[in-house]
């Protein structure tokens, strides 16, 4: 059989009522006699046996045939349809590979639809959001980048961009005549209208980006302040132990959430204290090490320590409240950074019978947010979840595109390419240049839908892909 042929079990490892075999390559119809006896029609369920060597029956259910060019793939493809066993499905891989197919890459399947023009790059990328989905927001987001209204945008704009550039190229080609054949209005007006466009799309792709990414929250603060209680309430489940014990956490706890349609990874650590309990180090050396990577830290307090919030907190009460972190406050940068992704939370509000609140502390005259809130009595949660949202700046999702860094960056880079042509143009530079700006921010927009790239980044995309898709 053809070297090219590909096979791999499409559905997921372990018992199942259905486990599907799909292959892709040239000649199928040919692989298809010698696994079920006869050249199945194309697009059509054929109820038959699976046959192994010599004819033996190894399984029976649905096959299916889709010849190219109209497959997944854009090549032939065959699926069989049988049940679920690791057996079962093994002993027809193994098959299809003693028949020549070799096993398929991380998606492979995929990346030959891209090679094939079955699928843009955005649109294989957002098969892959679409199954990693984990709100209905981020599965909507990723089904319109799936169907095209993202990639549709892009083409918009690189259009609009290809029409300026060869107002440009064409007054390059003749700035040797007396002919004027260049617009500098006509140029301005096409770029002054991609600018806007292209902040748009930033937004909608970055709200996708959220989607799709998440943020990393992690819970830090003394011993005992309700960092485990406040990470079973937003996660609606028991997933922290809760004692009143001071050091019950050692380690990092981690749990991802969706709250209202943003996926949340909540890290819960251990009780920021000196301790001569190796453990107890570790487990607070791990806190500092999430804290330090995390999009946005939330540091308890004890409302009953700490009576005077919201108000001017000393840099003394936040080395308290820091513990052994404290130290993150010397450096004037790394004070910068840390203040700078801080919530202050004020736990234990029923305790004190104060009402929930969202509002302003301060530390050195720089703004601080913080909440009140009660994590045993769920007061104040409504508003945390507002503040997470707000410091994000999510939206909603609700139009959005799923997007990745990749986008992000190359939707920047389009945007100041944009901005320097203008500039260009302004300032009367060479239309050589101002040509030149254009076609980078062309390069740029071509790489997310994938008509410029490499095969690094086509190995980088699809090996994260999973086997069978």
């Amino acid at each position: 059989m053809n070297g090219r042929n590909i096979c791999a079990i499409a559905t997921a490892p372990g018992r199942g009522s259905i486990g599907i075999l799909r292959i892709s390559g040239q000649s199928l119809a040919d692989l298809a006699h010698s696994l079920i006896g006869f050249a199945p029609e194309p697009r059509k369920a054929h109820f038959c046996a699976f046959l192994g060597e010599g004819g033996t029956v190894l399984d029976q259910g649905i096959a299916l045939y889709f010849p190219a060019p109209d497959s997944f793939t854009g090549e032939d493809v065959l699926e069989l349809q049988g049940h679920g066993g690791r057996i079962v499905l093994e002993s027809l891989r193994e098959r299809a590979l003693a028949l020549g197919a070799r096993q398929a890459r991380p998606g492979e399947f995929s990346e030959r639809a891209f090679l094939n023009g079955k699928l843009d790059l955005v649109q294989a990328e957002a098969i892959a959001d679409l199954i990693d989905a984990d709100s209905r927001q981020a599965a909507r987001s990723a089904v319109r980048t799936l169907t095209g209204e993202f990639s549709r945008h892009i083409h918009s704009l690189v259009a609009t961009l290809t029409g300026a550039r060869v107002m440009l190229e064409s007054a390059i080609d003749f700035s040797d005549s007396d002919i004027e054949v260049l617009d500098p209005t006509e140029v301005r007006q096409a770029l002054e209208g991609i600018l806007p466009s292209l902040e748009q799309l930033r937004d909608r792709s970055r709200q996708g980006a959220l989607l799709n990414e998440g943020v990393t929250v992690v819970l830090g603060g003394l011993p005992n302040v309700g960092k485990s209680s406040l990470m079973n309430a937003l996660s609606g489940e028991q997933t922290a132990i809760v004692t009143p014990i001071p050091g019950t956490t050692r380690d990092l706890l981690s749990r991802r959430i969706a709250l209202n349609g943003l996926p949340l990874q909540l890290i819960d650590t251990a009780g920021l204290r000196e301790s001569g309990d190796p453990i107890e180090q570790e487990g607070v050396k791990r806190a500092r090490s999430a804290m330090a990577s995390a999009d946005l830290i939330l540091l308890l307090l004890d409302a009953s320590q700490f009576p005077d919030c919201p108000g001017e907190l000393t840099r003394e009460e936040i080395r308290i409240a820091l513990g052994p972190l404290a130290e993150y406050l010397a450096d004037e940068d790394e004070r910068a950074d840390w203040l700078g992704r801080l919530c202050i939370v004020r736990n234990k509000i029923d305790l004190l019978d104060l009402p929930p609140a969202l509002k302003q502390s301060r530390i050195e005259g720089l703004a601080l947010p913080l909440v009140q809130l009660s994590a045993k009595t769920g007061a104040g949660l409504d508003l945390l979840g507002k503040h997470l949202q707000d410091f994000v700046a999510y939206a909603g999702g609700e139009d959005a595109f799923v997007a990745r860094a990749r986008h992000l960056e190359a939707l920047d880079e389009a945007r100041s390419q944009c901005e320097a042509a203008l500039a260009n143009l302004a300032r009367r530079a060479p239309l050589e240049l101002i040509a030149e700006d254009l076609r980078l921010a062309q390069a740029a927009l071509d790489r997310i839908t994938g008509e410029v790239t490499t095969d690094d980044l086509l190995g980088e995309i699809f090996s994260r892909f999973c086997i069978g898709k």
